[in-house]
C-alpha cells in the first residue's frame, strides 16, 4: 500500500527543472442571457476575471503546489503581459523562474471568456508568435538549463509549439540531461517524436499519439503496438497516452503496457489539466515512485484538476484525498491544521457540489449521545465538520477543572468515527465565527435547545440551510461521567 506520508516528504525534497513555452492566460467569467443586437453573437455580463501563469508555468505550479521545488526556464516578452507573469511566478516561494526577454517578440496571451452558469467556454482570443526563436536566444536559454542542471532531480519539458523548444534546444537539454544521469519527461507537441530522442518518458494526449502513429489505436493492446515505432525513434523507456475521461495507457519499452482508468470527476474546466499529469508524474518519479504508481496518482491529480476552473494547481491534500480511499483517511487528517486548510477542504467539497453540514460541542469524554448526534448530523449532509472547543475554550466554560481529555486527544477520537469528515478546533466560546466560515447547509445540534438558541442559526438560514435538532439519549452527559468517576475514586 502506498505510504502517503514517505512520499510527501521524498516530494518536498525534489527539484524539478522545467523548460517550456510560458504564457498569461485570463479568464473572464460571466452570465450569457441574450444576443447581441449589433450582430448574432451572444453577450456575456461580465462578474469576475482571473489571470493566471499559464502553459508551462502551470506545470511549474503545479510542481510547486505538490511541495517540491521547481527551477523554471522560459521566455517572455519585453510588454507588460511579460512583467505580470515575472511578478507573479516571483510570489511562488518554490517556484526559481530564470526568464530570458526577447524584445522582438511579444509574450503569449490567451483570453478565455466563460459562461459561469454552463461552465463552458465561448470565445478564446490569443496574443503569440509561435515561430522558433532566434539562435541568439536559443543560447541563453541552453546556457540557464546548464547552470541550472546539477541542482535538479528531474527534468521536464513542457513544449507548446510556441518557439521555445526548438528541435536544438529539446536535443540539447535531453543531451545535457542524460550525461548528468537525470531523467526526462516530455510533453510533446511535435508529431515527429525523432526530435524528443533519449528522454526517459514521453506524454502525449491521444491526438498527438494518433498523429505521430499515423494510426486510430484505441484499446490497450493496439495503442501497446502502434507505440513500439515511435518509441524505437525516440529512444524513449516509457510512453504515456493522455485519454481524458478514457484514462490513460502506459507502455514500456520491453512491450508490457498498462491501462489505468480515469477517477470519477465532476468536470468543470479541462484547462491545464494535461499540466498537472506531467507535474505529478516528474515529483513522484523524482521520488522514487514506480512508473505505475506514479502514473495511478497522475490520474488521481487530473480528477482533482478538472473538476476546478481555469488553469488550476492541485496540492498533497488533495491528492491524498483522490487517492486514498475515505473512510481509510487516519484520523489526523481529518483534523483540519488551521483556517486555510479548512478552506482548501471546504472549496474541494463545493466544487463536487456537495452539501456541508455542521456541529459542534467539547465532547470530553465521548459517548453514545454524542455519536447519536454527529451520526444523524451527517446523515443529513454529504460532508460534516466538527466544531470542537479548544482546551481553553473548555476552560472557560466548564471551570478549572475540564476539560479531561486535552484537545489533541479529544479530536482524533471524534476523527476516528466514520461520520465525520473534518474535525475544526476553535478557541472562542462559541463556534460563531467558524460557522460564518463554513456556512454549511446543515447546523446540527442536540435537543436541549431551541432553533433560536441555536449559535449560528441565523447565518446559516440566511444563506438557504436549515437547522437540524437531535433528541438527546437519557441518561448520557460527560459532566455526570465525570462527577460518576470522581465519586468512585473517592
Amino acid at each position: 500500500m502506498l505510504d502517503f506520508n514517505a512520499l510527501s516528504e521524498a516530494i518536498r525534497r525534489q527539484s524539478v527543472l522545467c523548460v517550456g513555452d510560458l504564457m498569461l492566460d485570463e479568464f473572464v467569467y460571466g452570465e450569457v442571457s441574450r444576443i447581441s443586437p449589433e450582430a448574432p453573437a451572444p453577450v456575456i455580463a461580465v462578474q469576475r476575471s482571473e489571470v493566471n501563469v499559464g502553459g508551462a508555468g502551470n506545470v511549474a505550479r503545479n510542481i510547486a503546489a505538490l511541495g517540491a521545488k521547481c527551477i523554471f526556464v522560459g521566455l517572455i516578452g519585453d510588454d507588460e503581459a511579460g512583467r505580470t507573469l515575472k511578478d507573479e511566478l516571483g510570489r511562488e516561494p518554490l517556484i526559481e523562474p530564470l526568464l530570458v526577454v526577447d524584445g522582438s517578440r511579444q509574450t503569449t496571451r490567451k483570453l478565455r471568456f466563460v459562461s459561469e452558469h454552463f461552465s463552458t467556454h465561448m470565445l478564446r482570443a490569443d496574443w503569440e508568435v509561435a515561430a522558433p526563436v532566434a539562435s541568439g536566444i536559443e543560447t541563453q536559454l541552453l546556457e540557464a538549463v546548464s547552470a541550472a542542471l546539477p541542482r535538479a532531480d528531474i527534468v521536464l519539458l513542457s513544449d507548446y509549439a510556441k518557439g521555445v523548444l526548438t528541435t536544438h534546444v529539446i536535443r540539447r537539454v535531453i543531451e545535457m540531461a542524460r550525461a548528468g544521469g537525470k531523467r526526462v519527461i516530455v510533453d510533446p507537441k511535435s508529431a515527429n517524436f525523432s526530435i524528443y530522442h533519449g528522454a526517459t518518458m514521453l506524454t502525449p494526449n491521444r491526438k498527438e499519439f494518433v498523429e505521430a502513429t499515423r494510426s486510430q489505436a484505441k484499446t490497450q493492446a493496439e495503442i501497446g503496438l502502434a507505440a513500439q515505432d515511435v518509441m524505437q525513434l525516440a529512444d524513449c523507456e516509457f510512453l504515456l497516452v493522455t485519454q481524458s475521461e478514457h484514462g490513460m495507457t502506459l507502455v514500456a519499452r520491453n512491450g508490457d503496457s498498462l491501462h489505468v482508468p480515469a477517477f470519477p470527476a465532476k468536470v468543470r474546466d479541462v484547462s491545464g489539466a494535461g499540466d498537472t499529469v506531467v507535474a505529478t508524474l516528474a515529483v513522484t518519479l523524482a521520488s522514487g515512485v514506480d512508473p505505475e504508481t506514479a502514473v495511478r496518482m497522475a490520474a488521481a491529480a487530473a480528477a482533482v484538476a478538472v473538476g476546478k476552473h481555469g488553469t488550476a494547481t492541485v496540492t498533497q491534500a488533495e491528492l491524498r484525498r483522490k487517492i486514498l480511499p475515505h473512510a481509510s483517511l487516519a484520523a489526523e487528517e481529518k483534523i483540519a491544521t488551521g483556517w486555510q486548510d479548512l478552506e482548501n477542504r471546504l472549496e474541494d467539497w463545493r466544487r463536487q457540489g456537495l452539501r456541508v453540514g455542521f456541529t459542534n460541542g467539547c465532547f470530553d469524554i465521548l459517548h453514545p449521545g454524542h455519536v447519536r448526534v454527529v451520526t444523524q448530523a451527517r446523515a443529513a449532509c454529504d460532508r460534516l465538520v466538527v466544531g470542537l472547543n479548544s482546551d481553553a475554550s473548555v476552560r472557560r466554560l466548564k471551570g478549572a477543572d475540564r476539560p479531561v481529555q486535552g484537545e489533541r486527544a479529544r479530536a482524533e477520537v471524534l476523527a476516528a468515527l466514520e461520520a465525520v469528515d473534518a474535525v475544526a478546533i476553535f478557541d472562542d466560546d462559541t463556534p460563531l465565527a467558524l460557522i460564518a466560515q463554513i456556512k454549511p447547509s446543515v447546523l446540527v445540534k442536540g435537543g436541549d435547545y431551541t432553533r433560536e438558541q441555536v449559535v449560528g442559526h441565523d447565518i446559516v438560514t440566511a444563506n438557504g440551510g436549515e437547522v437540524i435538532l437531535v433528541d438527546l439519549m437519557p441518561g448520557h452527559s460527560t459532566t455526570s461521567l465525570v462527577a460518576r468517576a470522581r465519586e468512585q475514586k473517592t
